[in-house]
């Protein structure tokens, strides 16, 4: 039975002491598509014109793009810098940075950013839109935030958001089509030595956009092949999740060449390090947001003007990683910052649970709905870590995506990047849903074995 099937025949089940919080009003939805987007950010620009209004993104390829080449060429190569940021300007500046962002221009003497003209370039294909649409009414989440309605479907679940945890769902079901990458993961340390920890082919699909799943409590699928290096090639790793994680965990699995076999690994969440990453990122960090939020209080503060990464296109296919990734930081030359509005998310540890982290403060694209920064404190409050999301429009297909993402630990000095994709034939290809006999572990296991 298709999820679509089950959808049709099932009735809400909301527990005792697990209230639904409402869907917005009729009155509040109809400002999408007008003076909101239909994916419910402000249309129009800010005060000073450094934010444009919205005019439906970008869905035309540019000139010097090659259909079928898998290199999505930079629409904006032209653009020069209208601003730099550096360690003589930055306090001037801190209002609209991260504290991550300041903390490494102030650290590092050779570290700037190169701000550009804001380009709002996301844009969604029209089932995305009008699903979006109807959720604004329908979508509600359960467990006091925890778990979503699995009615649901289809697009952002909640384009006004009401709340930090609302916010955080849109994030984690940022839309994008099922997709493969070839990818290297690089991490720098202390001394500016430069080490390829990991490349890794890595299927990804958001199967709540997808109604022929049979279980439609999953949400996202998601397995890695090891290819290097060659001590790990055949090595692969998963993991499922669920719309509701207090119900049913994630289902995570390792399969390992030496032994031979699946197992289940209920370790790969929270705050336990990923190791092939030399322990510089956590793995409710993949993604810089991922997972369940049982851990922390999310508290919405509001939307807030701020620089962030943003069309980095020269980051994910100009830039390889001898000439990318340098000590303490990445090269402000490859990076592209624009002004953007941001939902800020304030993601405090309840006192009953034990984390790395006492506090995280989330900065979330109110177009694209990917985590663009996070910054991060230990348990005496001091900033600990920043993250940071490369987002970009795909405009073939016309998708969102975010080919790479960065992890600083400032206690540490050292960083990690993933999704190094230069110099592979086939880095990103969209593909049509691997069918279910193929993607249970066993079967992947399978696959890698022969």
């Amino acid at each position: 039975m298709t999820m679509k099937h089950w959808l049709a025949g099932a009735s809400l089940l909301v527990l005792a002491g697990s209230p639904a919080l409402a869907a917005v009003t009729p009155q509040e939805a109809a400002k999408l598509g007008g003076e909101l987007t239909e994916f419910g950010a402000t249309k129009a620009g800010n005060a000073d014109g450094s934010i444009p209004a919205y005019t439906g993104g970008l869905t035309k390829a540019p000139a010097s793009y090659a259909k079928g080449s898998f290199k999505w060429t930079d629409p904006f190569a032209s653009d020069k810098p209208i601003l730099r940021i550096d360690a003589k300007n930055v306090d001037q500046y801190a209002g609209k940075l991260s504290a991550g962002t300041v903390k490494m221009i102030k650290d590092n003497a050779d570290y700037f950013l190169n701000v550009f003209q804001s380009r709002r370039t996301v844009a969604y294909p029209d089932t995305v839109l009008k699903a979006t649409v109807r959720n604004a009414t329908s979508c509600k989440t359960l467990n006091n935030g925890l778990a979503l309605d699995v009615k649901c479907r289809g697009g952002i679940p909640f384009p006004i958001p009401k709340d930090g945890y609302e916010v955080m769902w849109n994030k984690s079901l940022a839309y994008h089509p099922p997709m493969t990458q070839r990818a290297q993961a690089y991490v720098m340390d202390r001394s500016g030595s430069k080490f390829m920890t990991s490349e890794v082919q890595t299927y990804v699909e958001l199967a709540y956009y997808n109604d022929e799943r049979s279980d439609p409590n999953a949400y996202q699928i998601l397995f890695s092949r090891t290819m290097a290096p060659a001590r790990k090639a055949g090595e692969a790793t998963g993991y499922t999740d669920y719309l509701d994680p207090m119900e049913r965990s994630r289902r995570a699995w390792s399969y390992t060449v030496g032994q031979r076999r699946v197992r289940l690994a209920p370790e790969f969440a929270y705050d336990t390090p990923v190791s092939t990453l030399g322990g510089v990122m956590l793995y409710d960090e993949i993604f810089l947001f991922n997972g369940a939020m049982d851990r922390f209080d999310y508290k919405l503060v509001g939307k807030k003007e701020m620089y962030v990464p943003y069309n980095a296109y020269k980051t994910a296919f100009d830039c390889p990683a001898d000439t990318l990734i340098q000590p303490g930081h990445l090269n402000p030359a490859c990076e592209r910052w624009e002004l953007h509005r941001m939902w800020v998310v304030e993601a405090t540890l309840k006192p009953s649970y034990r984390h790395a982290y006492s506090k995280r403060t989330y900065y979330i694209d109110e177009d694209t709905y990917q985590a663009g920064m996070f910054d991060a404190y230990d348990q005496s409050g001091t900033l600990y870590r920043g993250g940071y999301n490369y987002a970009l429009q795909f405009y073939d297909p016309v998708a969102p995506g975010s080919p790479g993402y960065s992890v600083f630990d400032f206690v540490k000095g050292t960083y990690m990047f993933q999704g190094m994709s230069t110099g592979f034939n086939e880095p990103f290809k969209f593909i049509a849903p691997i069918p279910e006999n193929q993607i249970s572990p066993e079967a992947i296991a399978a696959s890698n074995a022969r």
